[in-house]
């Protein structure tokens, strides 16, 4: 878990000072979150979908129950950003509301969910990553356009992650296997994720003031991302008896930092980045010791 988080930071570190060596500069900055957003978020999403879920009549109930726990906290995510945010400003009430609806689950939460529990583990959260992906880009990504309500819609629909969504979901329920060519073009792509997000968030911190990072905004968020949103999702979880592996993964999932996306979608449609990319990296760094903690309370 903390080997993970290190290699988040020191990504970021490494984009900080490409950019304060003029290597990484405005315009390539630019281009990193474009690049991002139209070509490297799309294949990952393809990607995500095509992993084979095999799932066997002793699973699928919990594997529906995940699906419909998952939906539930997305729309709950939606909806609790209206109130928990409405006194800033719009910029950053938009930021922090997406924050609610993406966390880092995959690159953080699929490799921890792993080490703790293995196979069983690792299907729940392929699962409850559907709703997720589904509702950020959809409602999470109509947080950042400035379109007419009329247009919102055609314009999602044409946006590439949209895109990816449809043919990732396609891919996955239709027993069609891509050309080897293409299958491993689209993975390598993917791949480029996690180092190029991050390097493009360093840049855009790197001319941050260490005293910045800590806003009372940004402990506001880590306080309900971190804390608040897991405990409450544990409570209600035992209170309506769901299987404890199931509840596991789920409280753990919702236990997970800001997304990086985040940072690249508020730079590419011009809101605060700068205080997208320091939310993400405060509540990066204090996951390192709740995500501890939360594990401990799942323990008892």
């Amino acid at each position: 878990m903390i080997d993970l988080q290190l290699n988040l930071f020191l990504l970021i570190l490494i984009g900080m000072i490409l950019k304060r060596r003029n290597i990484i500069t405005d315009a390539g900055q630019k281009c990193l979150s474009d690049l991002t957003v139209n070509i490297i978020l799309p294949c990952n999403i393809i990607a995500s979908f095509m992993k084979k879920i095999e799932i066997s009549a002793e699973f699928l109930q919990n594997c529906t129950y995940a699906f419909v726990i998952a939906l539930a906290i997305q729309v709950f995510s939606i909806l609790a950003g209206k109130y928990f945010f409405y006194r800033m400003e719009e910029g950053k009430r938009h930021i922090l509301t997406y924050g609610l609806i993406v966390s880092n689950s995959s690159f953080i939460g699929i490799p921890v969910i792993q080490a703790l529990y293995g196979t069983a583990g690792v299907l729940y959260t392929s699962i409850f990553q559907i709703p997720v992906r589904i509702t950020m880009w959809s409602s999470g990504l109509a947080l950042f356009t400035d379109v007419d309500k009329k247009d919102a819609f055609k314009k999602l629909l044409r946006h590439p992650c949209i895109l990816a969504v449809v043919i990732g979901i396609f891919l996955m329920c239709c027993p069609i296997k891509l050309p080897a060519y293409l299958d491993n073009t689209v993975a390598g792509i993917s791949k480029c994720t996690v180092p190029v997000s991050m390097l493009a968030i360093g840049s855009m911190l790197s001319e941050s003031r260490w005293r910045q990072f800590f806003q009372p905004e940004v402990l506001y968020y880590c306080l309900i991302r971190l804390a608040v949103y897991p405990l409450l999702t544990l409570c209600i979880l035992r209170l309506l008896g769901a299987d404890m592996l199931l509840t596991n993964v789920t409280v753990l999932l919702t236990a997970m930092p800001m997304a990086n996306t985040t940072a690249i979608l508020a730079d590419k449609y011009h809101y605060n980045s700068m205080f997208a990319s320091q939310t993400i990296l405060v509540s990066t760094f204090l996951s390192m010791i709740t995500l501890p903690a939360i594990s401990q309370i799942l323990a008892c």
